[in-house]
């Protein structure tokens, strides 16, 4: 009944031994298959370098197809049902989500939470423990700080052709000459209005893109109304 969406985690992904990446992706996607995904993104090798290549891509996707018709994982509706290893981590998850809902409720809500900085202090002391972890030893990260090599592997990496920006200008140049100014202007004035007030932001965002606003634009009405997070907002 719980339909949902999962994608490997790139802050697994290394710069180091990239290729390992691909290991470290085909885990992490039969896990999530194995957990009843229904929707699944993989990540590619290189991301820890740039956008990934056309050839990197291609082998994210093989990932999922490897694992869809020649694993045998999909024959089975529940592989893990029963396994105790696995309750126990899904109660465990549970107890500490629990414990991160009631902390955001007693500091008056999550909007709240946000505004003091809570949450991104978490996000940060989280990040300074892993990497804490992994600098130590304590975390092994394979071809990072064990089974290191010293040579540089060198792996092709996506490089964008500027041209390809010129073309992006003139397209973008072309709609704003082509679209109702005057109805642009309305619907991102209803964007704005929303935004100050209480009314869903949601059905005048779909009318200002209906009106050819672009995304920026859009954001910039956002912006004015909510502001920009910068780390030193709650410093």
């Amino acid at each position: 009944m719980l339909r949902f969406h999962a994608q490997t985690a790139g802050s697994s992904l290394t710069a180091q031994q990239p290729e390992v990446n691909i290991v470290r992706t085909t885990i992490q996607a039969l896990a999530a298959v194995l957990g009843g995904a229904q929707s699944l993104h993989t990540n590619s090798m290189d991301e820890a370098l740039g956008l990934p290549t056309e050839e990197a891509a291609r082998i994210a996707l093989r990932t999922q197809q490897v694992i869809g018709y020649e694993s045998g994982v999909p024959d089975t509706a529940d592989a893990l049902a029963g396994s105790y290893a696995i309750e126990h981590l899904t109660n465990e998850i549970e107890r500490l989500a629990v414990n991160y809902i009631k902390k955001i409720d007693d500091l008056g809500g999550m909007l709240r939470a946000i505004e003091t900085g809570y949450v991104q202090r978490e996000i940060e002391h989280a990040a300074y423990e892993y990497q804490r972890e992994i600098e130590s030893g304590e975390q092994v990260v394979v071809g990072m700080n064990r089974f290191t090599i010293e040579e540089e592997t060198s792996v092709p990496v996506l490089r964008i052709d500027p041209e390809l920006e010129r073309q992006q200008i003139e397209r973008l140049s072309g709609v704003r000459a082509r679209r109702d100014a005057s109805a642009t202007r309305e619907a991102l004035g209803g964007v704005e209005r929303a935004a100050r007030g209480e009314e869903n932001l949601m059905p005048h965002i779909i009318r200002s893109v209906e009106a050819s606003a672009t995304l920026g634009e859009i954001s910039d009405r956002l912006r004015a109304v909510f502001g920009e997070y910068t780390g030193a907002n709650h410093e």
